[in-house]
């Protein structure tokens, strides 16, 4: 598990490809900008031990499974807010606006399994390893590559992501023009 910088920061490197796949700079912008939020998403756990008790960090809402679930139930409500604030602006491209609830899950999704992914590299340190691919493989895994408090890591990790997406923006062909609806 690396600390809240270094999950956001590798939640903006695996949300970094939707520039290549998604039409327009703008909507791309939003969907990383609003995306990488939740690669904090699994830390529920931490939200929900302190209040219920039995909630265990690195269990449940550490895997493919729960990030699935969690990104299948606010994914499309994230695609529907977006479509309401910003569908018609050029921030979400009427493509984005047609699909908004699938872009929704799909931000979701990518920026939850990137926190999983992230806590995999250094989970053995302080913390117990993760299972993420519970129930089909219930083995822990941790590779033990960072320490989580790590500011080089941390740091670099942000800094990084935010860099590539910054590159990929400037790279990005401006915006298509804007269909017009009848």
């Amino acid at each position: 598990m690396v600390d809240v910088l270094g999950h956001l920061g590798m939640a903006l490197i695996w949300l970094a490809p939707a520039w290549l796949v998604i039409d327009a700079r703008k909507t791309a912008a939003t969907f990383v900008g609003v995306g990488f939020w939740f690669g904090m998403l699994p830390d529920v756990d931490l939200v929900l031990a302190n209040t219920i008790g039995t909630v265990k960090h690195h269990g449940i809402f550490h895997t493919v499974l729960a990030v699935g679930i969690m990104a299948a139930v606010v994914g499309p409500i994230v695609g529907y807010v977006l479509k309401k604030v910003l569908g018609g602006s050029t921030w979400f491209s009427d493509a984005a606006a047609d699909d908004a609830l699938s872009l929704g899950v799909v931000m979701v999704f990518v920026a939850g399994v990137a926190h999983v992914f992230a806590d995999i590299l250094s989970a053995p340190d302080i913390s117990e390893g993760i299972e993420p691919f519970w129930p089909v493989y219930a083995q822990t895994l941790g590779i033990d590559l960072v320490w989580y408090n790590n500011p080089w890591v941390n740091w670099g990790l942000f800094l990084g992501g935010v860099a590539l997406n910054v590159a990929l923006y400037v790279r990005a062909t401006p915006e298509p023009p804007r269909r017009t609806r009848a």
